[in-house]
């Protein structure tokens, strides 16, 4: 996948500048999208109209070659990197040659991402390169927008993330309740731990992996970034929120469901009805050229309607609505633009998530999360896994 580099082109011509500037490892997600490589050790991606690529170490070079989309692959070694050590010792060495390749390609000044290596940008600002903040963040808002491509990728993810979730639902609704109201499946106690574990284990099934997970119970699923631990518990809801990454493309999904074993008391029914009726509300404001401000606010509409505090009414709530509603989801599972206050103009190509909820320590959580893609004329829900509170097997 090319991307379209035309804003970027725009932009580096608006600030007078001859090229971007990354230096990093490919888990920095503009890295990614720009080099179209992936590697695990740092290295350098110029634009200036074509991709091209800078290695301290020949490690990656036939790699990158293969693989990137870059019209140059060149090492430290193609700039008389040893030699200069000699000469200025390592730190000014580094600088030279990255001064050196960005003058060979006529760049005598940059803009960098708003997080760049500071020893990176004063040293080829002593070598008089011109070395600017891109104060915008150009690649990442580009990469806001997804191709059809992207959103397939994304749609891939989330199938794996529902297969997952049904995983996780099937042992909770399986499972006996003992004597002190802990859940138990296969004569053990069926722990936030155990539940997450099988939910990687079905993701990998999937070629898929992530790095964390939440399966947050009763008091634990108050917190929404809470990962829950320990045993989970009859009638009290229980978060599970799944945000996988794909191996192979790099794109995550995003998908949350509250479930309970057993009977939820009444306070629990009514968060979970208003959670719906939140999240239905924000789906319904989807369109290209509203604000994602706009669909949090029908979120919370919702919630303040029925005498619950949010954000938007009391910015220091502590319990009720008390995050936005939702998110950008891509190469990072948080990522460009914002479901919430401040949010600006929702484009097609942008997905997002949609996921309120409700949280008190009293009395616990609620959240229901699905990912949709802005189209044309409203939006399409990449998500096809039903609501329910009482867990199904």
């Amino acid at each position: 996948m090319d991307p379209d580099l035309s804003a970027l082109d725009e932009a580096l011509a608006d600030a007078g500048v001859d090229g971007y500037l990354i230096d990093a490892d490919s888990e920095d997600s503009d890295q990614y999208y720009l080099s179209g490589f992936d590697a695990p050790d740092p290295f350098i991606t110029l634009y200036d109209g074509e991709v091209r690529l800078l290695f301290a170490r020949s490690l990656e070079y036939g790699r990158a070659q293969a693989e990137s989309r870059a019209a140059t692959v060149q090492r430290y070694t193609d700039f008389d990197h040893s030699a200069k050590i000699e000469e200025y010792g390592q730190r000014e060495a580094a600088a030279r040659v990255l001064a050196e390749f960005l003058r060979s390609h006529g760049v005598e000044s940059v803009a960098v991402p708003p997080r760049f290596p500071l020893q990176t940008a004063d040293g080829v600002r002593e070598q008089g390169i011109d070395v600017r903040p891109d104060e915008h963040g150009t690649v990442t808002e580009i990469r806001a927008t997804k191709t059809d491509e992207e959103i397939e990728h994304v749609r891939a993810a989330q199938r794996a993330n529902e297969a997952a979730l049904a995983r996780a639902e099937e042992l909770i609704a399986t499972a006996g309740v003992d004597e002190e109201g802990h859940l138990v499946h296969g004569g053990e106690p069926l722990t936030s731990e155990r539940v997450t574990r099988a939910i990687e284990m079905e993701l990998l099934e999937h070629g898929c992996g992530l790095d964390d997970t939440i399966v947050a119970c009763g008091r634990d699923a108050a917190d929404p970034h809470d990962r829950g631990s320990g045993p989970l518990r009859a009638g009290e809801p229980i978060i599970v929120d799944i945000f996988p990454q794909n191996k192979t493309t790099k794109y995550h999904a995003d998908m949350t469901r509250t479930f309970c074993r057993g009977d939820p008391d009444e306070t629990i029914r009514e968060w979970y009805d208003l959670t719906a009726r939140a999240k239905a509300a924000a789906l319904a404001a989807i369109e290209p050229g509203v604000t994602g401000e706009a669909v949090h606010d029908a979120a919370a509409s919702v919630y303040e309607d029925a005498g619950l505090p949010t954000l938007s009414s009391d910015p220091s709530a502590e319990t009720g609505f008390i995050h936005s509603t939702g998110h950008g989801v891509g190469l990072d599972v948080h990522e460009r633009p914002v479901v919430g206050p401040g949010g600006g103009e929702l484009e097609p190509g942008h997905i997002i998530t949609v996921e309120p909820g409700l949280y008190d320590p009293a009395v616990g959580g609620v959240r229901i999360e699905d990912i949709v893609a802005v189209t044309e004329d409203g939006y399409e829900n990449l998500t096809d896994y039903p609501e329910q509170l009482r867990a199904s097997e």
